[in-house]
């Protein structure tokens, strides 16, 4: 039986140590709204934070979990007011959506670390794949959490971009 902290409660489950955290987080404790793409921690839809680290969860076994801090989507913010929330839907930046949770676990953990990102932080942070194409939206959302309204992948800019 493995303990972690998941969201910020305690969840015990009973499976193998290399069990990957994607299928435990899904499967075990319920929240789906971390998603499976690649399986190879290539596409991003699976992004979590260890830690405050955004992880790949689809390749990160369970074990390493243990005795660290993991949020999910769902434990981000229980009424969707993080900055980075807002700013996507403001923006309407999902097109399918699938790959959207993750992308935003990855823009949170950029803007902790680079509160005013340039688009070169952004590019080199934001390595998660969208099938859709939406990367413009993507940088725009950063920039508008980030209270950036003048940059080049600004709302600003984005004002005439077609939806």
């Amino acid at each position: 039986m493995l303990e972690l902290e998941i969201n910020g409660r305690t969840s015990r489950v009973d499976v193998e140590g290399d069990t990957p955290l994607l299928w435990v987080l899904r499967e075990q404790v319920g929240l789906t709204g971390t998603k499976y793409g690649c399986g190879i921690a290539q596409c991003g839809a699976c992004t979590v934070h260890v830690d405050g680290t955004p992880t790949r969860s689809c390749s990160f076994p369970v074990s390493a979990a243990v005795g660290k801090k993991i949020t999910t989507i769902e434990g981000l913010s229980p009424d969707s007011t993080n900055p980075i929330q807002q700013a996507w839907v403001q923006l309407d930046v999902p097109q399918c959506g699938y790959c959207q949770s993750g992308q935003i676990m990855a823009a949170t953990a950029l803007l902790k670390a680079h509160p005013r990102p340039t688009d070169a932080q952004i590019d080199e942070a934001m390595s998660n794949i969208c099938r859709c194409g939406t990367y413009q939206r993507i940088r725009a959302a950063i920039h508008l959490a980030a209270g950036d309204d003048q940059g080049p992948g600004s709302v600003i800019h984005m004002e005439g971009a077609a939806k």
